[in-house]
């Protein structure tokens, strides 16, 4: 009791913060503060001394830029720690931007992470946390979390739906009395969709471009809906027939051809939550429409395609790329809130 009284009273002491801690980037929430930070996974090493180059925003403008010695790493994969100690670090660097030095007494933090992880996968994520300064780590699942941030009624005795598409991986879950009901995470997501542009402009225009050359196309003229407007882009890269630099005029039908599949995936995934959705809680979501969150869902015509494929009427979350980080927010800020969802399923606040 003595132990749970003075951890409450640090509790007021410390600023506690929420992570949502993902493949391409990590955003960081303060309570009382909102977002701090908002930076690139990225961590550059130097392989003869070992030491830390730099990490996130800076590390990511050194990938692909490096001299040999230096390696970029990108220490989680699909949403999941694949490197401990350089995840270790790119916590220790991020919790060091957003605590004060004034404050000495490490804050609780809550993390994001996807609905499938294995229990070695939580253990690492817990551990990495609290190894980069935390005082305590509490995980939820992310599509729990980006249900909360979406403004969803996630602890009434309704159904919500919530598609939250990150970088490594596609989250699906049915939502109700504070709990998932039924879930799939799919290993599709926006990095997949990068990966898919590298090789269709190889393949079918013979040009060689980077992840981030890709991943601006994306961002610029992506599209899956053949009825949406068609946008154009210029496009730098190697020609692979001379390996000269080559310039070539990409568009919207042409990214669409590559990124068919994944939409595919992401539709078969939505489509077999539903299929395993009690019927009660199949007529809320009909009612109440599919929720689309994470940088994916901003893929022009996705939730069009969505809808027609199900049925179901699709939109957008307020603020889709960082529901997960502003439900964490909302949990910080709502201990209520916290008891009826994370708590239960950790140790006590």
């Amino acid at each position: 009791m003595q132990f749970f009284f003075l951890d409450q009273v640090l509790s007021y002491l410390s600023g506690n913060i929420g992570i949502d801690l993902g493949t391409a980037n990590t955003p960081v929430y303060v309570k009382g503060k909102g977002m701090q930070l908002n930076e690139p996974s990225y961590v550059a090493i130097d392989n003869v001394s070992g030491k830390v180059v730099a990490v996130g925003a800076r590390a990511k403008e050194m990938h692909g830029r490096a001299p040999g010695h230096i390696s970029v790493i990108r220490p989680l994969r699909d949403g999941v720690i694949a490197n401990f100690e350089i995840a270790y670090q790119m916590l220790k660097y991020f919790l060091g931007k957003v605590s004060s030095l004034k404050n000495s007494i490490p804050p609780r933090v809550i993390v994001g992470v996807p609905s499938d992880v294995t229990p070695v996968e939580r253990r690492a994520v817990s551990e990495a946390t609290v190894c980069a300064g935390a005082r305590k780590a509490y995980l939820v699942e992310q599509p729990l979390a980006a249900a909360i941030g979406a403004d969803l009624p996630v602890v009434e005795p309704v159904g919500s739906m919530i598609v939250d598409i990150g970088a490594g991986t596609t989250e699906i879950a049915v939502i109700a009395l504070g709990g998932i009901v039924v879930s799939h995470s799919l290993r599709v997501a926006g990095d997949e969709m990068d990966e898919a542009i590298v090789y269709y402009l190889r393949k079918m225009r013979n040009l060689l471009v980077g992840e981030r050359t890709a991943e601006r196309i994306k961002i610029a003229i992506a599209g899956i809906d053949p009825e949406a407007r068609v946008l154009e882009m210029q496009v730098r890269g190697r020609d692979l027939l001379t390996g000269l630099p080559r310039s070539i005029l990409t568009n919207t039908g042409e990214i669409r051809e590559s990124l068919l599949e994944i939409a595919r995936s992401i539709v078969d995934g939505v489509k077999m939550t539903l299929e395993e959705t009690p019927p009660e809680l199949l007529s809320d979501i009909l009612a109440r429409g599919i929720v689309l969150a994470g940088g994916g869902g901003l893929l022009r015509g996705l939730p069009e395609v969505i809808g027609r494929a199900t049925g179901v009427p699709v939109r957008l979350a307020p603020d889709p790329l960082f529901a997960v980080l502003n439900g964490a927010g909302k949990l910080l800020d709502s201990p209520s809130l916290l008891r009826q969802t994370v708590l239960r399923e950790n140790h006590r606040w």
